[in-house]
Order: structure tokens, then C-alpha cells, then sequence
């Protein structure tokens, strides 16, 4: 364990034992309205009591967070998610007995108990069931709902391990619950059920198909930054997810192409990591090169963790293969467009 006392504590949680003793020290310090860093199957989240808004504030200041950019809130049951929201229709009964827990927030209108600071001045909150065992059993033993924002400074990449929680917070947190690499790799579906049709406000790896079948009915998506008031949703800006390194996203039919690409953006290849799905080039000679699963949610599950990768190796630029150009793969394609913000696609 880090003996650094102004790096914050790491608990593993991998036996019954280890858990329980994590949990407790968890539950102690957000009942004392402190942070914690705790696993879920999406990303790892920066944790705090949802119904304490000085807690919630202080996720903010440690996360650089704009105040305009709202907190999902986490339960640990159907019943703990109807306390959190004035109304709890039909379809949200639809979609929780479908993908609860899982990484799908629903935005319904929020309780008076939930702090203005959680929904950025909304009447609305985002609330979620997350599927880990961790997390759950934090907000069990806590008895209240968790607000939990990923667990990294704002816009930068969200964290998928315990390392990556560490190296970027761990000098302003006390304790860093670790459950492993994240086993989805990517945030949750967020879909708006106070509207009609419900739109998606932001894609994951539960997308539109899925949610229509259950629903019975089309839903409607929304691009990031195309949004009226107050913002119901994390994830809208344009910019996010993003690596220190510069990123591309492009796509190439040869290495001619690709050539053509590194030139027209004044990128030497040596000081380039390269992220592919498909067959890597072989006549350039990149800093890196580093293939990804060409299943969806194998690649989501690691894409982030390539990205710190690349990150801690000092790469100059990173260049991704742009995803297939299908539904199943939009949450991709989202995240890397994001993280590509600001930069030429080609």
C-alpha cells in the first residue's frame, strides 16, 4: 500500500472480509460528509452523500466541475430511486425491471430532498441502480442515495481502475475503494423520461434498439451541446473524455492515406500511439500501435484504460481508427468524438 500520507488510501475489496472492513471505512467518512472513490461497472465514481449539498460541492471543487453540469445519483433499489424523484411513470417501471441495475440513468423530476447543486438547477435528476458490488453495498450500509460523478478532473478521462483514480485525485482524496477494472469501461445510458417521445441524452452500451423494444415505442437521441435550459444530463459538454495527449480520430483505407493524414496535421508517426480495431499498419513506424477487440463492449470495456496508457507512456498525439459506423457502436463513437473535440476528423 502507498505510504505516502498526502496520497489517499487503497482498500481492496476482493474477499468477504476485505470488503466489509472497506465498506466500513466508507460508510464513516461519507456519513462525516467526505469523498469517496468507489468501483461500478461503467466508470469508477467520485462519491458523496447525495442528500448532503456541501458534500455534493465538494465534488465539484475537487472535480473542477462547472456548476452547470449535473450529478447522476446512485441507488441501491427501485424504492431508494422513488424517493429520489417526484414522479416514477410506467416506463420507468418498464425500463428498471429491464436493465436495473446496469448502466442505464433514468431522468425523471426530482425530489425536494435532492440538493439543487446534484441537478445544477434543474427540476430534474438523473438516477441509476448501478451493478457492482461494491458500490451497492456502500449505499446499503450508508442507508442514502450516493451522488457519484466519475472519479477524475473535469473533461479528462474518466477512471476504470483504482490506479487511474489515484494518480489523478489521489492527493486530494482519503480513501479509493478498489473493485478492479471497471467491467463495462464506459458511462451509462442516459435517457430523459420526462418528455415525449423520451430522448437519449447520452448513448451507452444499452442503446435506442434496446430501450424500444422494452418501451414498445421509438426514442429520440439528442447531440451533445443541442440542449435548452438547464442541462439534464452529465456528458452533454462538447468537449470530454479526453486524453492529455492530443487525439485524432480518422479513418483510412491504406497506409498511403494514413501517411497523407499524419503530413496534412503535422504529426511525426515515432511520437504517435496509434489505436486500431483492425489490421495495425505495417510500413509506419508509430510509437505505438495497440489493437482493440473488434466485439463493441470488449473494446468499450478497455478503451479508457488504453487511453491512460498511451498517457502515461507520453504520447504526443493519439491517433484512433474511427468505429464502425453503426448504432451498437454510437456510445463509442460518442466518447471518442468528444475526446476528439477541437481537432480535425478526417
Amino acid at each position: 500500500m502507498d505510504t505516502d500520507k498526502s496520497k489517499a488510501k487503497v482498500m481492496p475489496t476482493d474477499t468477504p472480509e476485505l470488503m466489509a472492513q472497506a465498506v466500513r471505512e466508507a460508510v464513516a467518512l461519507l456519513r462525516a460528509g467526505e469523498l469517496v472513490a468507489v468501483p461500478t461497472e461503467t466508470v469508477y465514481g467520485l462519491a458523496a452523500n447525495a442528500l448532503d449539498q456541501r458534500a455534493v460541492a465538494r465534488i465539484f471543487e475537487v472535480k473542477n466541475r462547472p456548476p452547470r453540469n449535473p450529478i447522476i445519483v446512485h441507488v441501491a433499489s427501485v424504492r431508494m430511486a422513488k424517493e429520489c424523484v417526484t414522479e416514477w411513470p410506467r416506463t420507468a417501471d418498464l425500463l428498471a425491471n429491464a436493465f436495473w441495475p446496469g448502466p442505464l440513468t433514468l431522468v425523471l423530476p426530482k425530489a425536494e430532498c435532492i440538493p439543487e447543486i446534484v441537478s445544477a438547477g434543474g427540476d430534474t435528476v438523473g438516477v441509476r441502480w448501478p451493478d457492482h458490488p461494491v458500490i451497492h453495498a456502500v449505499i446499503n450500509a450508508c442507508g442514502f442515495p450516493l451522488a457519484a460523478p466519475s472519479a477524475n478532473v473535469s473533461t479528462q478521462l474518466s477512471a476504470t481502475t483504482a490506479q487511474h483514480v489515484q494518480r489523478c485525485l489521489g492527493d486530494k482524496l482519503q480513501l479509493i475503494l478498489d473493485g478492479g477494472p471497471c467491467p463495462i469501461g464506459i458511462e451509462s445510458t442516459v435517457l430523459d423520461l420526462t418528455c415525449d417521445p423520451p430522448r437519449v441524452l447520452r448513448p451507452g452500451l444499452i442503446h435506442e434498439s434496446a430501450i424500444s423494444a422494452v418501451l414498445g415505442r421509438t426514442v429520440a437521441a439528442v447531440q451533445a451541446g443541442k440542449h435548452e435550459g438547464p442541462i439534464r444530463s452529465p456528458g452533454q459538454m462538447l468537449r470530454h473524455y479526453a486524453p492529455r495527449a492530443r487525439l485524432f480520430m480518422w479513418r483510412w483505407d491504406d497506409e498511403t492515406t494514413l501517411r497523407v493524414l499524419l503530413t496534412k496535421h503535422n504529426l511525426v508517426a515515432a511520437s504517435c500511439h496509434l489505436i486500431t480495431h483492425l489490421r495495425p499498419p505495417t510500413q509506419i513506424k508509430f510509437g505505438s500501435v495497440m489493437v482493440l477487440p473488434r466485439d463493441v463492449r470488449a473494446y468499450a470495456r478497455v478503451l479508457y484504460a488504453t487511453l491512460h496508457e498511451c498517457d502515461e507512456a507520453g504520447a504526443s498525439a493519439i491517433i484512433v481508427r474511427a468505429p464502425p459506423e453503426s448504432s451498437e457502436w454510437s456510445a463509442v463513437a460518442d466518447r471518442l468524438a468528444r475526446a476528439s473535440a477541437g481537432e480535425a476528423h478526417s
